[in-house]
């Protein structure tokens, strides 16, 4: 049997920071991944950070206002202590994250924080941060060990259109060359080359399967059979529960049918902390997005959900449910979009805007695409096409007359200059991912549907994570059922009860809170080793 100080259980960007941060502070640490690969949902991920008051902001940005920001959006759901200790600690934890590991970042300019027009809100941006690239050369065996997206990423974000950038220096041969990557793969690379730096080397393929128990947290068991100690706490960074369908179909609050993460989300950490006696919090949430699942397209062995940004904000489309009525900003942030296909219809006794479609028209994917298919491109078989909309609507099973008067009042609304009915095109967020050549402005993404033939792709509720689980303190330490601390248990990322509650701040609003308290858990549980140290124990 073997003994440490610290336990890390997962390797997404809150465990490793979580690792790196306990190794810092002195602890010996372990590390533990399920799945083969490391990395988890953030290897999948832009990489983006939102982190309030950050060091490399241009405007100031003051304590009071990112609170603000989040109290406006909270609806009670925010425990005030936990949002001021993210709101104080992210700026430390971006210098340190800078000084004791490889990764950079810096600004995405410009992005708007997701609510910019609330109290508090960055309409202008500066709270998102990109990593810069990073080489996995530097990573040696364990360049092939990482979860890898769909394609490699060799850009950052801000030289995507998420970012209003173009690719710069190096060029596209160097990058490949020196396999440098950005986004997720930038901020993984950077936290795993700094914990092997440090002697660490995680075990993967582990599934841990119950904790040790007895004066608190005392170790983990795996299923191999084998047990690691932990003289000081074990972290529990195993990410959500979004793909368990008992626990989606026990706690979420709505359909959520589509997860976009690894698979290897099926709420262990959530179950290792209830066996210890957990208080639980936020169980009803989660980072909700609206997906598209193409037939045949997989990722781990299942079906793929893609997530829809751009292309539901671009001119030239509507969302519409089954009754061919448009029900919602289109162009509006995914997290905030999951509430309306929660919309319940007590009449029908159904989810009304479930399931839906987006519609656009033959100049819209004759300029933008969609998805990976290019500009200009023939429609596929999976795609729904159709010469009317009268024959589109039957097609996709909507009423005809419903969806002919839906695209005329839109058309009238695009005409106008305003979308009186959902205020599409009023947020400065709205047209960020849209048509740059018309940002800022409604045009950005308010555009006619006008020429056939008609296009619809079904829309799916998904999630990038649960936001559910353990409760803590300012410190990740996990609360009992009577708000105590359990001794020796900590938990981040979306392993814990979610900081933000109902929140998504900005781009960057999961890794930014989760990395930020798993720098205090592994801050404090590494600490505690450096305390009895010095009181001779």
């Amino acid at each position: 049997m073997e003994t440490v100080d610290v336990v890390v259980l997962g390797t997404g960007g809150a465990g490793l920071v979580a690792a790196v941060a306990a190794a810092d502070a002195g602890a010996e640490v372990a590390v533990v991944e399920k799945g083969e690969r490391v990395g988890g949902t953030t290897a999948l991920s832009g990489g983006t950070t939102w982190i309030p008051a950050n060091p490399h902001e241009s405007t100031p940005d003051g304590r009071a206002d990112a609170l603000a920001y989040l109290d406006s959006l909270s609806h009670g759901l925010i425990e005030p202590a936990l949002a001021e200790a993210f709101v104080d600690t992210g700026p430390e934890f971006v210098r340190w994250i800078e000084a004791a590991t490889p990764v950079r970042y810096h600004v995405v300019p410009g992005l708007p924080d997701y609510h910019p027009e609330h109290p508090g809100g960055k309409p202008g941006g500066g709270r998102s941060l990109d990593p810069d690239l990073f080489s996995f050369r530097e990573l040696g065996e364990w360049a092939d060990r990482v979860v890898v997206p769909e394609r490699l990423p060799r850009l950052m974000l801000v030289e995507t259109f998420m970012g209003g950038g173009r690719p710069g220096p190096p060029s596209r041969d160097e990058r490949r060359e020196r396999d440098l990557r950005g986004c997720g793969h930038a901020l993984v690379g950077g936290l795993l080359k700094a914990l092997l730096d440090r002697g660490v080397a995680p075990r993967t393929g582990l599934r841990a399967t119950s904790l040790i128990l007895g004066d608190g947290v005392e170790g983990v068991r795996f299923a191999d059979g084998s047990e690691i100690r932990a003289r000081r706490g074990v972290v529990l960074a195993t990410g959500g529960f979004e793909w368990d369908p008992e626990l989606v179909r026990a706690y979420l609050r709505g359909p959520m049918t589509s997860p976009a993460s690894v698979p290897t989300n099926t709420g262990d950490g959530l179950r290792l902390a209830m066996a210890a006696g957990a208080q639980l919090g936020t169980m009803r949430e989660a980072w909700w997005v609206p997906t598209v699942e193409i037939p045949g397209d997989e990722a781990f062995g299942r079906q793929r959900a893609r997530l829809v940004l751009r292309e539901r904000s671009l001119p030239r489309s509507i969302m519409v449910n089954r009754a061919g009525r448009r029900f919602t900003n289109e162009a509006a942030n995914y997290n905030a979009l999951g509430g309306a296909f929660h919309q319940f219809d007590p009449t029908t006794f159904s989810y009304a805007n479930l399931p839906c479609w987006l519609v656009f028209d033959a100049e819209y994917l004759r300029r933008y695409g969609f998805l990976s298919l290019p500009p200009g491109a023939e429609p596929p078989a999976w795609m729904t096409t159709a010469a009317t909309l009268d024959e589109l609507a039957r097609r996709i099973g909507v009423p005809p007359l419903e969806l002919a008067a839906t695209v005329a009042r839109f058309n009238a609304h695009v005409a106008d200059g305003a979308d009186t009915d959902f205020g599409r095109g009023t947020s400065a967020y709205d047209g960020w991912n849209g048509d740059q050549t018309h940002y800022p402005g409604p045009g950005a993404t308010l555009g006619p549907l006008t020429e056939g033939p008609f296009h619809a792709v079904e829309i799916h509720s998904g999630a990038l994570g649960t936001k559910g689980g353990p409760r803590t303190d300012v410190d990740g330490r996990v609360l009992d059922l009577a708000g105590a601390p359990i001794p020796g248990l900590y938990a981040a990322g979306n392993a814990m009860a979610g900081v933000t509650g109902m929140v998504y701040g900005g781009a960057g609003g999961t890794l930014g809170p989760g990395m930020v308290f798993g720098y205090r858990a592994g801050r404090h549980a590494g600490g505690r080793v450096a305390a009895l140290a010095e009181a001779g124990r």
